[in-house]
């Protein structure tokens, strides 16, 4: 907020006779016109205040000298002796309660200017100088009972709330076993409606303590019609976003296209009371292009609900291979993109009911900073809360020094938008 008082006297002058020059006797109607379209009013002590846009701001400013000197010129009409012998020359003195009372006066005929970005500038403004925030990720085991997951997940969110975590993300699937390893009608049982069960006891949670929640939900949508989805809970604890799946992997005990439609919402990125962030779903984590769409979109944070282990058969000779490269595509997230990468898993070994080696999920939840940095990792064996923090101003210095999306050739992309360039002769 700018005071226009006496030291810019001279400045105000200039401008008033530069307003009257090139407006005329127009002058005043296109004041009048200011005072309903920027906004004019008055405080309770006199002071008067304009607002306008930042790109509206040489114009008001220029109104408001020209109000301010209009508000000083001295009353010719006065009548009186006093005002009689002061314009003579005859005394020059006032009493000091005069002198307070002119003060007074004075202050009264202050103009506040206030310029106000608009919503261009103030959304660059708000990524340069968002506040720090934490995220929680929430790395847990997965029972046979769907409604002690359900519980068990809904205690994690309250730990994690409690560390300070404003942001909280689940794991995929969590309320349930990893299903996917058999092929099973009888599975789709396990899937609810949007909003359902699940989204309504975490929706009370996020709402009692303030905090934004990427839930995973096994989603009905319709009979016959399932997705692997993700919903985003506010703080007010409503569904405020929607993500489904795209990639859906076949491979041996990852069977899910049995199960999953493959989503139709696009990447996307949510608005949240700390920022907007992303979603997507494990398979989806090694697919550069999601990441990228997704983050474009203005994502600070993309948070990536995760169930992927071992085969116990191959841990041995494959195992710390599979995990690194595992990891080593979502940090390559956060560097070609310049954001912060939250990947999410399950711990524990799960066999399905009718048999086999099973799955051991290798947990190692973690999140990386915009250059790659890993800066939390959880273990690979047991449940925890990975607590993490996310710094707005490390994703503008990152990109500063790391212009990737400068300098795309986003003329030079066309083809890739198909399956294979076969070479055509």
């Amino acid at each position: 907020m700018i005071a226009l008082t006496a030291p810019i006297e001279l400045m105000a002058r200039i401008g008033m006779n530069l307003f009257q020059c090139f407006f005329g006797k127009v002058r005043m109607l296109l004041i009048n016109n200011i005072s309903g379209c920027m906004g004019i009013s008055t405080t309770e002590s006199g002071d008067r205040i304009l607002r306008c846009s930042i790109t509206s701001a040489c114009f008001a400013v220029l109104c408001a000298f020209a109000l301010r000197i209009e508000e000083a010129k001295p009353n010719t009409h006065r009548k009186g002796a006093k005002d009689r012998k002061a314009r003579e020359g005859l005394t020059r003195e006032v009493t000091a309660e005069n002198a307070g009372h002119a003060e007074e006066r004075k202050d009264h005929r202050r103009w506040l200017l206030i310029l106000e970005p608009g919503p261009n500038l103030c959304k660059l403004l708000a990524m340069q100088h968002a506040p720090k925030f934490k995220v929680g990720l929430v790395q847990m085991a997965a029972s046979p009972d769907a409604d002690n997951n359900l519980a068990r997940a809904v205690s994690l969110i309250e730990q994690a709330a409690q560390l300070g975590a404003q942001v909280i993300c689940l794991p995929e699937l969590f309320r349930s076993q990893y299903f996917c390893q058999r092929e099973d009608p009888a599975l789709f049982d396990l899937a609810e409606p949007l909003p359902g069960p699940s989204t309504e006891a975490i929706g009370r949670v996020a709402r009692e303590k303030n905090v934004t929640v990427v839930a995973p939900v096994f989603e009905r949508r319709a009979a016959g019609l399932y997705h692997n989805s993700a919903a985003i809970i506010d703080t007010e604890g409503k569904i405020s976003g929607l993500y489904r799946k795209m990639h859906i992997p076949d491979d041996p005990a990852y069977y899910e296209k049995f199960y999953f439609t493959p989503g139709d919402l696009g990447f996307r990125a949510f608005d949240t009371s700390v920022g907007k962030i992303g979603t997507l779903i494990c398979w989806d984590q090694w697919y550069p292009e999601g990441a990228r769409l997704t983050a474009m979109r203005g994502a600070s944070v993309l948070f990536y609900p995760t169930a992927i282990g071992w085969h116990p058969h191959e841990k041995e000779i494959h195992g710390a291979a599979q995990r690194e490269a595992w990891q080593t595509i979502q940090r390559s997230h956060s560097i070609a993109n310049g954001v912060y990468v939250a990947a999410v898993n399950r711990v524990g070994h799960e066999k399905p009911a009718d048999g086999g080696a099973g799955i051991e999920f290798w947990g190692s939840s973690f999140l990386s900073d915009p250059f790659g940095i890993v800066i939390a990792e959880a273990s690979t064996n047991r449940e925890e809360v990975l607590i993490g923090e996310v710094d707005p101003a490390r994703i503008e210095e990152v990109r500063r020094n790391w212009p990737f999306l400068r300098d795309r050739r986003i003329d030079a992309y066309g083809g890739v938008d198909q399956r294979f360039l076969d070479l055509v002769e």
